[in-house]
C-alpha cells in the first residue's frame, strides 16, 4: 500500500512540473506552429494603461499561457485551460 502512494505521489509531483497536455473550451490544443501536443504550463498579467498610470498594475486580470515545449510558441488564453490526465 506505502510502495503504491509512493509511486502514484512522484508520478504526480513530476508530472506537475514538466510539460503536460492540455484542452480549452473541451478541445486538446496543439501547437499552431509545429502541431506539439507538449505545453509548459503559465499565467501572464494583461496590463492596462489606466491600471498603470496610477501604480494598480496588480489589480488586472491575467490570461493562461501555454508554451510549446519543442518549438517555444506561445498560446494565449482568456478563458480557462484544464490539464489532461
Amino acid at each position: 500500500m506505502a510502495k503504491g502512494f509512493v509511486k502514484l505521489f512522484a508520478k504526480n509531483i513530476k508530472k506537475s512540473f514538466g510539460p503536460g497536455q492540455y484542452q480549452a473550451n473541451g478541445i486538446e490544443v496543439t501547437c499552431v506552429h509545429c502541431q506539439h501536443n507538449q505545453f509548459e504550463h503559465g499565467y501572464a498579467q494583461l496590463n492596462t494603461a489606466l491600471a498603470t498610470l496610477f501604480n494598480l498594475d496588480f489589480a488586472n486580470r491575467s490570461a493562461t499561457i501555454l508554451t510549446c515545449h519543442r518549438c517555444g510558441y506561445v498560446h494565449w488564453f482568456n478563458k480557462k485551460v484544464s490539464s489532461i490526465d
